[in-house]
């Protein structure tokens, strides 16, 4: 039996939804993938309980989906996805290229990740491989991948104390929330700024959100 091309048959399209909270950025995956033989734009989506709903309904072969989007955001979505069991396999497009963000996506069953800046080879060659089952991602986001790696992981309890010092709190006032001990939360954050390399808690903050380890409101 001869092997399946990556550019599939015009009769066999590749059915691709498109999420994405900004018109504009929406607008432009779409005109990228119309003009395709291979594939066809089945619907769009201007947040995640949308892009859900639309999903359930359309069962698209590939999910274009923003991380961030208003009323469920791109990992709720794909745990939705997940939990009813639905085939659509999902690629992330994003303008977060945080290893965090990218490790959080891949674990939660994303098959592909791009950045919003990908050229147009990249997305259209992202949807043929990752509707063939592979995945996906640009070399850009595999050495980031690979510098995560190299960098010393914080530990659940730590990433809680950075949460907490992100949010203005005090030592005292993060042991309360935690109920751990003053001196036990000061350690914490000794650890967390020495894995951060940085020196105190602005540098530590500006670097969680770098990394996608906390969000500011």
């Amino acid at each position: 039996m001869k092997a399946k091309s990556i550019t599939m048959a015009s009769q066999d399209k590749i059915r691709v939804l498109v999420a994405d909270d900004h018109p504009v950025v929406r607008q432009g995956v779409v005109a990228n993938v119309k003009p395709q033989r291979d594939m066809m734009v089945v619907a769009e989506a201007g947040d995640g309980v949308e892009a859900l709903a639309l999903i359930k309904e359309h069962s698209p072969d590939v999910v274009m989906l923003d991380l961030r989007m208003p009323g469920m955001d791109g990992l709720d979505v794909i745990a939705e996805v997940n939990s009813a069991r639905l085939e659509s396999k999902v690629i992330i497009m994003t303008t977060f290229e945080s290893e965090e963000d990218v490790h959080r996506a891949m674990k939660a069953g994303a098959r592909g990740y791009l950045l919003k800046d990908s050229t147009q080879e990249e997305i259209l060659d992202a949807i043929r491989r990752v509707s063939l089952g592979e995945t996906y991602l640009p070399a850009r986001i595999v050495q980031k991948v690979a510098e995560g790696m190299r960098k010393p992981e914080l530990s659940p309890r730590e990433v809680e104390v950075l949460q907490w010092v992100a949010a203005g709190k005090s030592n005292k006032e993060i042991g309360v929330q935690l109920f751990i001990a003053e001196g036990t939360v000061k350690t914490h954050v000794k650890n967390l700024l020495e894995k951060l390399s940085v020196a105190g808690r602005t540098g530590a903050i500006r670097e969680a959100v770098r990394r996608g380890l906390v969000r500011l409101n």
